[in-house]
């Protein structure tokens, strides 16, 4: 006997004290999936014999269940449950969650309950207690379904249970093992014509009958079409689009859900009594000339039609009025109606329609979720849900969105079919279009639930502190898996963000902390290539490039070809933005537009905008000179303390040199400030070095290294010569402001490559520069530990003055930084680098911006972390 069980089920299970409940249910079900009421009395009372924890018991286990629903996991209630009131909490809980209860009877006769707890010690009651059980079961049998159990399965006998298997069956809204791709379609309303030449503009090809009539349509590459529902009423071929899309879901072609004008019009055809209004009567009349099979056919198509579908491994879902997340993939009534026909705020408009309650304005799912049902002039985004009824019907347009692409495809309407009761109003949207603000809930940390439940059960919000500590945002991330974010960074970059930063919209990613190679013991060195290389070499990379390091400020740069694609793509207005890696302006608005003029003039001549077919670029960069940013930095923290030195030193070394002329004994004294002069003096020409008079973009140098991400492309898994060739092109088109960065490739097991390399670097820092970075070659590039640094940096000896002051190469001192730990800067490093690529991924997919931010935040949030500067 098969007992089919519908998936995220709340399986009940019901039978008298020793018909075997427990048994049946280690036998078919996982441990985990099944809470029994005798364990729980057992965790409350340490006796799972003591009815009187019963209530705490099934508190519990209510508890328990709830958060299993919740998740969408089977769940098994082992316990008498013969009596209606115990199994009205379990129903209700079912509701709650939106799930299908299935009652699963083990209906025994008495005799053989009676015998099997004869023979449990822990089970002294005498049988009247299982003839009870078994009076109230059989009065409840003939209720289950009306109670509201959707599936009812009686086992009535030992051989039955024996031979019973159960099965876990998909709800049928569940397509996820559909991958797609998919034509997403709005409501056509019976607009025959149109659906024709929309299905043949996205290369389907139709079929016909004998009599010339769409009977059917196929893409040859294998696309499936996806109706939004609401395929009939109000337009002038209803019978002719079903005929059509019938055929194409019988070959297998196409996917419906079902529209609330389906729904009344079966009610309709079974002769129910509705309103025939809102083009049902259209409808009727057009089918009232077609034969009886054909009608009927009609019937059973649109009442077989499933409320959603969540398609491509839950990344999609479909669902006529759309819906909000926490229904995706589940069952119910509520489900059902709101799929059909949303929520409203009871309140009705000027046109006496019903206000509808903007759940896309909140959303924050990660599935896109594709709808219908209330027209709009114009598809547009809104937090990664779009409508696509474009009101074809009232002379508007028949709109598809082809999925994964994210392309819209539309036809205009041939007339003004049915006179709408509001009028479309073309220009002015019915909800406002990505990309949207961002909102505190984006950023912020939530607390945990347990701090969240013990609030509520007080009544009152957690205390500060109390949130505080339980609260953590945690973001998953394709490259580093789950990343945790506590409150009190989150605060760190909520406070960053709102007063400090540039507006959102233009901060599509911010750039990781780098981290230096490991501590070098060569003597005289604190940083040397060959532990970077080494480094590479360990962890199984045997290709990379070394970049030199420009001493500079890090720039990330968001170029836009026009204003509106700012518009249209960022919802900003302005050329575009240059900011810090904290998201901070670069320049004033007039150096901003100016150096992004500039750099937009070079992708035009080089021809970046036509190759990648973008109308925006993302640049991470180097802006120079370090004190075009850094002036402050310099005159009050390296200028102040070399001219304090400049002015002490040499003359200490004076009246040194005097008193060991007059024969005074000094020791070392001498030699060792003398010394620290030299060293004063070569840490002045070292940050000097970095430091030249710019007026406006006189003087100013641009070294962009990689091209983070372009429309609908995220770049990082391109090698770095990729990158650095379109770096090439821009410096070509504007060599005064865009710099070149000179690189070497280089084998890690090639000692003669990896010594040519360390002889550039000598070269590079003895002539002034800073330093270089070796990267892998591939990019982005996983080992045999996991996820590689992106880039190690390698300072020279001189810059490192800077850093670490000026006699940092005396012995002691450099013996004591020899000490420094990495372990943290590596890891914050590594994290930081996989959110910017989960949040360039983010971007390149079309997500909304919501879900970027989230990226960009946990990234200003983790520099919040206390890790030593000078890394």
């Amino acid at each position: 006997m098969k007992l089919t069980v519908p998936d995220m089920s709340l399986v009940v299970l019901i039978g008298a004290s020793g018909s075997g409940k427990s048994t049946f249910a280690r036998t078919h079900f996982a441990p985990t999936q099944v809470l029994s009421s005798d364990f729980f009395r057992g965790l409350v009372a340490d006796d799972e014999n003591d009815q009187s924890a019963s209530a705490e018991a099934f508190d519990a286990l209510h508890y328990v269940a709830g958060k299993r629903l919740a998740a969408g996991r089977v769940t098994v209630v082992d316990a008498t449950n013969v009596q209606r009131a115990s199994r009205a909490g379990l129903l209700r809980l079912a509701r709650e969650h939106d799930v299908l209860p299935t009652a699963i009877v083990l209906d025994l006769p008495e005799s053989v309950c009676v015998r099997r707890n004869e023979g449990r010690p822990d089970r002294d009651f005498g049988a009247q207690v299982v003839r009870r059980h078994r009076s109230d079961l059989r009065r409840s049998l003939k209720h289950l379904q009306k109670e509201g159990f959707r599936r009812v399965h009686v086992l009535r006998s030992e051989r039955e249970v024996a031979e019973a298997e159960v099965v876990i069956e998909p709800l049928r809204n569940d397509l996820r093992e559909r991958t797609g791709p998919f034509d997403v379609l709005g409501d056509v309303h019976g607009c025959r014509a149109e659906l024709e030449e929309l299905l043949g503009r996205l290369g389907y090809r139709i079929t016909r009958d004998a009599a010339g009539r769409a009977n059917g349509a196929s893409h040859p590459d294998g696309r499936t079409a996806v109706f939004v529902g609401d395929l009939v009423d109000r337009g002038p071929d209803t019978p002719g689009v079903l005929r059509l899309v019938q055929g194409m879901v019988a070959a297998g072609d196409a996917l419906v859900v079902c529209g609330n004008h389906e729904q009344k019009l079966v009610r309709a055809l079974r002769g129910r009594k509705v309103t025939v209004a809102h083009g049902l009567a259209e409808s009727l009349d057009q089918l009232a000339v077609e034969d009886e099979s054909f009608r009927a056919e009609v019937e059973t198509f649109c009442d077989g039609l499933i409320a959603h579908y969540v398609l491509d491994g839950g990344r999609l879902v479909v669902a006529h009025a759309g819906l909000p997340e926490r229904y995706h993939g589940r069952a119910s009534g509520r489900v059902r109606s709101l799929a059909l026909y949303g929520d409203t705020t009871g309140e009705t408009d000027e046109y006496g329609l019903p206000v509808r309650y903007p759940w896309a304005e909140d959303y924050r799912g990660r599935a896109t979720v594709l709808y219908g049902h209330t027209p709009v002039p114009e598809a547009e985004w809104v937090n990664g849900t779009m409508c696509l009824d474009t009101g074809c019907v009232f002379g508007g347009k028949l709109t598809a969105l082809r999925y994964p692409e994210r392309e819209l495809v539309s036809v205009e309407a041939q007339r003004v079919w049915y006179e709408p009761a509001k009028p479309l109003r073309p220009g002015t949207p019915s909800a406002r279009s990505e990309p949207r603000p961002l909102e505190l809930a984006d950023v912020l940390a939530r607390p945990a639930p347990s701090a969240r439940r013990s609030a509520a059960e007080r009544g009152a919000a957690p205390p500060a502190s109390e949130a505080m500590n339980a609260a953590k945002r945690v973001i998953e991330t394709r490259e580093h898996g789950r990343i945790g974010i506590s409150a009190e960074q989150s605060a760190t970059a909520l406070e960053v963000l709102s007063r400090f930063a540039m507006d959102p919209g233009w901060l599509p990613y911010l750039p990781p902390t780098m981290a230096p190679s490991a501590t070098s013991g060569r003597d005289g060195y604190l940083e040397h290539p060959e532990e970077a290389f080494a480094e590479f070499r360990a962890a199984g990379v045997a290709q990379v490039v070394c970049q030199e390091k420009h001493m500079g400020s890090r720039a990330v740069l968001l170029v836009c070809r026009d204003s509106e694609v700012a518009r249209a793509r960022f919802g900003t207005e302005g050329p575009g933005a240059v900011y810090t890696r904290t998201g901070r302006p670069f320049l004033d608005p007039e150096g901003n537009a100016e150096l992004l003029a500039r750099v937009r003039r070079a992708a035009e001549a080089s021809g970046l905008w036509a190759e990648l077919d973008t109308g925006w670029l993302l640049l991470d960069a180097e802006l120079m000179p370090w004190s075009l940013k850094a002036s402050a930095l310099v005159a009050d923290q390296y200028a102040a303390v070399g001219a304090a030195a400049q002015a002490m030193l040499p003359s200490a070394v004076d009246a040194l040199s005097a008193a060991e002329a007059r024969g005074v004994e000094i020791g070392d004294l001498l030699a060792r400030t003398r010394e620290r002069r030299e060293a004063v003096a070569a840490y002045r020409t070292a940050y000097r070095r970095y430091c030249w008079p710019t007026e406006g973009l006189a003087g100013v140098r641009l070294a962009p290294f990689q091209l983070l991400a372009s429309e609908g492309a995220a770049h990082h898994q391109r090698p770095h010569d990729w990158h650095l060739a379109k770096v090439d092109r821009l410096a070509a088109a504007d060599s005064e402001l865009i710099a070149p960065t000179a690189t070497r490739t280089v084998d890690t097991t090639d000692p003669e490559a990896v010594a040519a390399a360390t002889d550039w670097w000598e070269e590079l820092t003895a002539a002034g520069g800073e330093g270089m970075v070796v990267k892998p070659a591939a990019n982005l590039t996983r080992g045999r530990r996991g996820l590689v640094q992106p880039g190690l940096k390698v300072r020279g000896r001189e810059y490192l003055r800077i850093i670490y002051g000026p006699d940092y190469l005396l012995p002691g001192n450099l013996d004591r930084l020899r000490a420094r730990s990495l372990g943290r800067k590596r890891s914050l490093a590594l994290r930081e680098y996989a959110l910017g690529l989960e949040g360039l991924e983010r971007v390149a997919r079309g997500e909304p911006l919501w879900r970027v931010h989230e990226c960009v935040a946990a990234v200003l949030a983790l520099e919040s972390e206390p890790v030593d500067p000078r890394l």
